[in-house]
C-alpha cells in the first residue's frame, strides 16, 4: 500500500529490543510500511546521548575552526579522502561537476579493535587523528561504536521484514567499512561569489546500507517525496533519522527505498552562518554479495540490478563522486 507521509515516521527501538513478541512485531511490520514508502525513520532509545552528542559536536567545531593550512595536513588524496579531512568544494554528487558547499572529515573501523587474520585488517587505511585536539579521537571512537550498535539492530530488524533470518546481516557488517562522516557546511560571506548552482549538499542518495544521523545545529535537509514533493525532515534533540541507502535498495530490488534528499541554502541572510551534521554511514564488508535477494524478484519486480559484491559498488561511487580518480 503506497502511503504518502507528510513527515518521517517515528519509531523507538526499545519496542524492537526490549518489547515483548507483539511490540517487536509491530516495530517491524511499521519500519517495513515507511522503508517501503518513503525510505526514512526517527527512532529513540538508540543508545547515543545526549551529552556524547554534544561533546562530538563541540570538538568538530573546533576541528572545522582551525585554520585552512592546518587542516589540510590531515587530507589524505592518495587514499580517496576516506580517512581524515576533505576539504570545500571536493565533493559533487552523482551526475554533477559543482562541488557542495561543505569540508568533512571521515572517521573509520579503528585498525586495532579487528582481530589479526581478518582480511579487511589490511583493506582499511588508518584512522588519522588531529594532533591539536587529543579528545576528537575519543568522542569519535564512542560514537562510532554506538552508532554501529544502533545499525545492528536497525538491521536485524529490517532482516524480519524481508523475511530472512534475524541474524542475516550480522556477518555481512562485522567490522564493516563504516564511515562516521562530521560535515561543517562552511559559512559564504559573499553569496555572489560562489557557482550560482553551489548548494550545501545536492540530491543524492546515499551509498551504504543504512545511514544514522543525529540532529544536525540547523534546519536544511529535505527529503523528495514519491509525489514529487520535497518534505523537510527534522528528528528531536532525543532520536536519530535512519534512511535506507542505495546498498540495501539494490540488494531487495528496489522493496527498499533509498530515497533522494538534499541539504538546501539557508535564507540569504543565514547564508554567512555554519551548519554542522554527523551522518554515520554503515556499510558491509567488501565482499557482501548485493545480487537482489530471490523473494524480493518475481514477475511483477523483475529483476533490476546487474549483480555486484559490496565492494565494486562502492568503487563506482566514489569515482562518480569526485573522490577516486
Amino acid at each position: 500500500m503506497e502511503i504518502l507521509f507528510d513527515e518521517i515516521p517515528s519509531l523507538d527501538l526499545a519496542d524492537f529490543t526490549s518489547g515483548n513478541a507483539e511490540q517487536k512485531a509491530q516495530f517491524v511490520k511499521k519500519l517495513g510500511e515507511a522503508y517501503e514508502n518513503i525510505g526514512f525513520v526517527a527512532i529513540k532509545n538508540h543508545g547515543l546521548s545526549q551529552e556524547l552528542q554534544h561533546r562530538l559536536y563541540s570538538s568538530i567545531k573546533e576541528f572545522f575552526a582551525l585554520p585552512d593550512e592546518v587542516k589540510m595536513n590531515y587530507e589524505k588524496p592518495e587514499i580517496g579522502f576516506q580517512r581524515g579531512y576533505t576539504g570545500k568544494g571536493k565533493e559533487h554528487a552523482k551526475g554533477r561537476n559543482t562541488g557542495d558547499l561543505k569540508e568533512f572529515y571521515h572517521v573509520g573501523q579503528e585498525l586495532s579493535k579487528i582481530p589479526d587474520g581478518d582480511s579487511v585488517k589490511n583493506e582499511y587505511p588508518e584512522n588519522i587523528w588531529p594532533e591539536e585536539l587529543p579528545q576528537f579521537k575519543n568522542d569519535a571512537l564512542e560514537a562510532f561504536q554506538t552508532l554501529e550498535n544502533a545499525g545492528r539492530n536497525m538491521l536485524k530488524a529490517i532482516a524480519l521484514n524481508l523475511n530472512l533470518p534475524e541474524d542475516y546481516f550480522e556477518d555481512k557488517v562485522a567490522y564493516g567499512n563504516s564511515i562516521l562522516r562530521q560535515i561543517h557546511y562552511f559559512p559564504i560571506e559573499n553569496p555572489e561569489e560562489v557557482p550560482a548552482d553551489a548548494v550545501r549538499a545536492a540530491e543524492h542518495g546515499d551509498i551504504n546500507l543504512i545511514t544514522l544521523l543525529m540532529g544536525a545545529s540547523a534546519d536544511g535537509l529535505q527529503v523528495l517525496r514519491k509525489d514529487g514533493k520535497w518534505i523537510p525532515i527534522t528528528a528531536l534533540p532525543d532520536q536519530l533519522v535512519v534512511n535506507v541507502g542505495d546498498m540495501l535498495e539494490r540488494l531487495t530490488n528496489k522493496k527498499l527505498k533509498s530515497t533522494i534528499h538534499r541539504v538546501v541554502n539557508p535564507p540569504k541572510e543565514l547564508m554567512n552562518t555554519s551548519r554542522y551534521s554527523i551522518p554515520f554511514f554503515m556499510h558491509p564488508r567488501s565482499e557482501m554479495d548485493l545480487t537482489c535477494l530471490a523473494n524480493c524478484v518475481d514477475e511483477q519486480h523483475p529483476k533490476q540490478f546487474t549483480d555486484a559484491t559490496a565492494g565494486e559498488f562502492l568503487e563506482e561511487r566514489l569515482r562518480e563522486l569526485g573522490l577516486r580518480k
